[in-house]
């Protein structure tokens, strides 16, 4: 049975619809987030591995364990931006105070220093920890802005769109121009470290429009005072007693493996299965472009036919995809015909799920009476770094395990079949898990009866 909020009565201001410089804005961001980020998840381990010169296995172990570690400071991050009040709201501000240093740790992991093994190994380490720590405060408080932008179910839609849209026509674009930049500016762990340069300061430039453009509704400033809010104890318990948030979080995570392992061993099949390292712009293009394709299409789709419904369907359309690769693995023009069914699939699951996390939030309210939207993001979140870490891990460790040599022209049977597997049948499995996990989410026919009996209940405490 729901208990009473203390929150203040929704206004109709609150119900106010984003503008379109709104949406761009807060798309731009989820494009600023992978300008860096992409460039990280798909060339970072090649990096580390093909020209620092860093075992896998190793590489995989660091990784994992520091995306485990992260995790913990995602719950703090939402903690502390439930808690933010400023004069430009709780979530915007972050954008604009850790743009710059997004930029500058950003180019720092590819500044490892001509020193010895251990040397470089914790030079990883505390960099890579640092990059970490500075994007939970930067995309922690970007993905709670689109569910503090408005409480309309569709816009929240439209905004999650928006948000991936930005990020796929930036998954593209860095996918295709990162080896041709490097290249461009000289080749070696120099050429990485000058691109990075420049992929930093546009996400800032960008953070920095978003910020600008954007406006907080659901939550101004100054409407709850200190003594409302509620205590850190009283908002961990609303957020294990919300079923449709763990579900989206273990959702969430799946996801993050599937895109860690697609995009982290694409470079690796393109090399050892198809022939060619630079067809690795190809084949994750191929991928990202069906996806952005997918995602001009989910809105109409999610409103007929809901947003669990939609992705289910991607789910099962991702797992034929991967059944196309499968029938013929080594045929680039079918891998890329995989890809591209493989990519209308994840449209349909990435374009509704954080759309879905964000209508968890009132159905926390509705159940607890406390609205935590920092908290449940910052949870999403870290399900998001534990599945990039563990795909990220699951790549090192495999090839690791099949005695993959990056220092080697050729590999071995077992290394080419272990990249194979983890490029076709751990996506296959991360699908059907997803499927299954989805099957139980429910929240979409309630929802509307859930904002109803919050917006009575807020007016008859007011």
């Amino acid at each position: 049975m729901p208990v009473n909020s203390t929150a203040n009565p929704i206004k109709q201001r609150d119900l106010e619809k984003p503008g379109l410089v709104e949406k761009l804005g807060y798309g731009m961001a989820g494009g600023a987030n992978n300008v860096v980020w992409t460039g990280i998840s798909t060339f970072l381990v090649y990096f580390y591995t093909d020209v620092v010169g860093i075992a896998a296995g190793l590489i995989g172990t660091i990784f994992l364990f520091s995306r485990l570690v992260d995790g913990a400071s995602d719950v703090v991050m939402g903690v502390v931006l439930d808690k933010t009040r400023t004069r430009f709201g709780k979530a915007r501000p972050w954008l604009l105070w850790m743009a710059l240093p997004f930029a500058v740790v950003a180019t720092a992991l590819f500044a490892v220093p001509d020193a010895s093994t251990t040397t470089q190994i914790i030079y990883i380490i505390i960099t890579y920890n640092i990059a970490l720590l500075v994007y939970t405060a930067v995309e922690i408080p970007h993905g709670t802005l689109g569910a503090l932008m408005t409480y309309d179910q569709h816009q929240r839609s439209v905004l999650n769109v928006a948000k991936m849209v930005g990020a796929y026509v930036a998954i593209i674009a860095i996918t295709n121009i990162t080896l041709p930049i490097v290249d461009f500016f000289g080749g070696g762990q120099s050429g990485w470290i000058y691109a990075f340069i420049l992929f930093g300061l546009i996400a800032a430039a960008t953070y920095f429009f978003t910020f600008w453009s954007t406006k907080e509704r659901t939550d101004p400033v100054g409407t709850k005072q200190d003594k409302d809010r509620p205590t850190v104890k009283a908002s961990l318990v609303s957020l294990v007693r919300n079923k449709y948030w763990f579900i989206s979080t273990l959702v969430l995570l799946l996801m993050y493996i599937y895109n860690a392992i697609t995009a982290g061993v694409a470079i690796y099949y393109s090399e050892y299965v198809l022939g060619s390292p630079a067809l690795v712009g190809l084949v994750a293009t191929a991928l990202t472009l069906a996806t952005l394709g997918g995602m001009l299409i989910v809105v109409p789709i999610t409103r007929r036919f809901g947003k669990r419904n939609t992705a289910i369907v991607g789910c099962l359309i991702a797992i034929i995809g991967s059944m196309i690769i499968f029938a013929v693995p080594d045929s680039t023009a079918v891998v890329v015909i995989g890809q591209v069914v493989r990519g209308i699939g994840k449209a349909a699951i990435m374009g509704v799920i954080f759309a879905m996390l964000a209508d968890t939030m009132e159905y926390g309210e509705w159940k607890t009476g406390i609205r935590i939207e920092g908290l449940i993001y910052s949870g999403a979140s870290m399900g998001i770094k534990v599945g990039t870490g563990l795909g990220s891990a699951l790549i090192g460790w495999g090839l690791a395990a099949s005695g993959y040599a990056g220092d080697q022209a050729t590999q071995s049977a077992e290394s080419v079949t272990m990249i194979s597997n983890l490029f076709i049948w751990v996506p296959t499995l991360v699908s059907v898990l997803m499927a299954v996990l989805l099957y139980f989410f429910k929240l979409d026919k309630q929802y509307p009866q859930i904002l109803k009996e919050l917006q009575e209940m807020k007016s008859a405490k007011a």
